[in-house]
């Protein structure tokens, strides 16, 4: 079941998978791609598609889209180039973009009156997200200790910045990241 949730100049459209586990709300977790979205300065008005799936779907998305035969937690499908959103700290030196306020039609996306730009979707695995979080692995770091409904805000709000353009790759950016990734969520007690 898909639900569009506006939060201006957002919409999420979230899609809870059938047989999979609602561990918050989805007006919360759009709440998480929303703060993400203004932190990384996306291009708005925009929607973005957020499916809360399981690990056999994503092994499917990882070996058909990133070569690897296992299942991940959160896989991003972002459908503008990084150099389509600002700078952020610790980004690789790459050739910027247009500006994130005329990204839309800067890169070819000539909409009508009132119509929003997609950004993307994001597809995270709540079956992951209870392992990790269970496991005392949550956090990206697998120090972690907290609620699976964390672990989810978490891999969503990941995933949400994978989309505009953010990336762990190198080291400086990474920091970047998850500094950023921590600001967002707030402080979240360890369970």
């Amino acid at each position: 079941m898909t639900r569009a949730i506006y939060l201006r100049p957002w919409r999420v459209d979230a899609t809870l998978r059938d047989g999979v586990p609602g561990i918050a709300p989805n007006a919360e977790l759009a709440r998480c791609v929303a703060a993400a979205l203004d932190a990384a300065g996306a291009p708005s008005p925009a929607s973005i598609g957020l499916i809360l799936s399981d690990d056999a779907e994503l092994a499917e998305l990882n070996a058909l889209h990133m070569g690897k035969d296992a299942p991940t937690d959160v896989l991003s499908f972002p459908l503008l180039p990084p150099g389509a959103f600002p700078w952020h700290p610790g980004v690789p030196e790459r050739v910027i973009g247009p500006s994130a306020r005329g990204a839309a039609t800067a890169w070819g996306f000539a909409l009508p009156p009132g119509r929003r730009l997609h950004l993307g979707d994001i597809v995270v695995s709540v079956e992951r997200a209870i392992e990790q979080a269970e496991g005392g692995r949550g956090g990206h770091t697998g120090e972690r200790r907290w609620s699976p409904a964390d672990e989810l805000r978490l891999l969503v709000t990941h995933g949400t910045l994978h989309i505009c353009g953010w990336d762990h790759a190198e080291a400086r950016e990474e920091a970047a990241m998850r500094d950023l990734e921590t600001r967002l969520l707030g402080p979240i007690a360890p369970t």
